[in-house]
């Protein structure tokens, strides 16, 4: 009787890093969701342990891959665009000190892609204020705290150009519905003023897990091919 080989923790890891990357990259699931299907694509109804799955910079990593095979000529424009909206939300929102977090940060962002912010302010009221003040019509949820500590209040709607109340943002939202026909959801998460100081710090790769505005205006120089990118993602 021949005995059954055991499988190759380091094999399944790649197949599942693969296949949760595609769903990332063509249906917008999130690494949590994506992960869970893919192991079960690979894996059938088999109990997965904790070893066998791929962490998110490895996913990332299959993500980028999957984009520049499949998605390299539209991509890099999508992203772009994103970038730009998140600029023009950052600069409206600069006195609550907003930093750009996730997909449009780190590159990966696709049409399926939102907007997640972050802002650092002494009252989350305040905020809150801001945007019922400007006419923007908002959902408020919570959202996992960064930190591991008590969720977070988060504003969230869809952007279509009405804000901010600039031409820019009207043009905008112009190419974004001829890009992605659709509009863009924008999630702004309301922290601390205290919480900045541990958001700020760099990872063990030395990366940086979110951009401010100084950050951000770099990118999108980079993405036209007039400034430096910055070591942010």
């Amino acid at each position: 009787m021949s005995r059954r080989t055991p499988p190759d923790p380091t094999r399944l890891r790649e197949e599942i890093a693969q296949a949760a990357a595609r769903m990332i990259a063509e249906d917008g699931a999130d690494y949590a969701t994506a992960k869970r299907k893919a192991a079960r694509q690979v894996l059938g109804e088999q109990r997965v342990p904790g070893e066998w799955l791929p962490d998110n910079d490895q996913v990332e990593a299959e993500v980028r891959a999957y984009q520049a095979l499949f998605h390299g000529d539209t991509q890099p424009r999508v992203l772009a665009l994103l970038r730009r909206v998140a600029l023009l939300a950052m600069e409206d929102l600069a006195p609550f000190r907003p930093y750009l977090v996730g997909a449009v940060l780190n590159g990966t962002a696709t049409e399926h892609s939102d907007i997640y912010l972050q802002c650092f302010c002494d009252s989350a009221k305040d905020a809150t204020l801001h945007l019922l003040n400007a006419g923007v019509d908002f959902e408020t949820s919570e959202s996992r705290h960064f930190g591991g500590r008590a969720d977070v209040e988060t504003l969230s709607f869809l952007w279509k150009g009405q804000w901010p109340d600039r031409r820019e943002a009207r043009e905008l939202a112009g190419e974004v519905r001829a890009e992605l026909g659709a509009p863009v959801g924008i999630h702004i998460a309301l922290y601390d003023a205290v919480d900045e100081r541990g958001a700020v710090r760099a990872d063990a790769s030395g990366r940086l897990a979110r951009a401010d505005l100084q950050a951000v205006r770099a990118l999108i120089g980079a993405d036209a091919g007039t400034g430096p990118a910055g070591n942010v993602a």
